[in-house]
């Protein structure tokens, strides 16, 4: 889905050790959990947690998801963006993109998903490598009108499994973090 200019922005993804202080520890736990975050989710919610399909399909990816998966700029891939929803409500905007080379040679049927999560196909998968995640303060124009609020955390990683590649970004909404505030009262 292309909200604005999918290139809007350059954005700095950054690996932990570089991140600069300032940002508070309960945010730094979700940023940089490497647990599945359908799980935490789920735990969060008491068990009312779904997904909700925004876009699926073919499109040119964005100049730096193109780099993070190592392939020519502007290559076609295949774009799923979802809301990660708890109690109803829109928790994490969630984009996965892999290149067309890839899908065909992985052996990875992602048309297929529809309303599961991949987050939890990934993590039942032994074989998936996760890279290191990195994070980013995500622009507002790469978002969905009702998600698209100013300064909000995400994050993205790169899990690999033989020549396939998935990128998956998570941006953490308001409603997000008001649920995790209310659980740790």
């Amino acid at each position: 889905m292309s909200y604005e200019s999918p290139q809007a922005a350059a954005v700095a993804w950054l690996p932990y050790s570089q991140l600069a202080t300032g940002i508070d520890q309960p945010t730094l736990d979700w940023l940089f959990d490497e647990g599945s975050l359908t799980r935490r989710l789920t735990r969060l919610s008491d068990d009312h947690f779904t997904v909700t399909p925004l876009f699926e399909g073919w499109q040119p990816l964005r100049d730096d998801e193109c780099e993070a998966l190592g392939i020519a700029a502007g290559a076609e891939g295949w774009v799923r963006e979802v809301y990660l929803r708890g109690h109803e409500q829109p928790w994490v905007f969630a984009r996965s993109v892999a290149s067309r080379s890839a899908l065909e040679r992985g052996g990875l049927d992602l048309e297929t998903l529809g309303s599961r999560s991949l987050g939890e196909l990934l993590f039942c998968d032994q074989a998936f490598i996760r890279h290191p995640i990195e994070v980013c303060s995500y622009p507002q124009a790469w978002l969905p009108g009702e998600a698209a609020h100013a300064a909000l955390w995400g994050r993205r990683s790169r899990f690999e499994r033989g020549g396939l590649e998935l990128l998956v970004a998570e941006v953490f909404l308001p409603a997000l973090w008001q649920a995790a505030k209310e659980e740790n009262r």
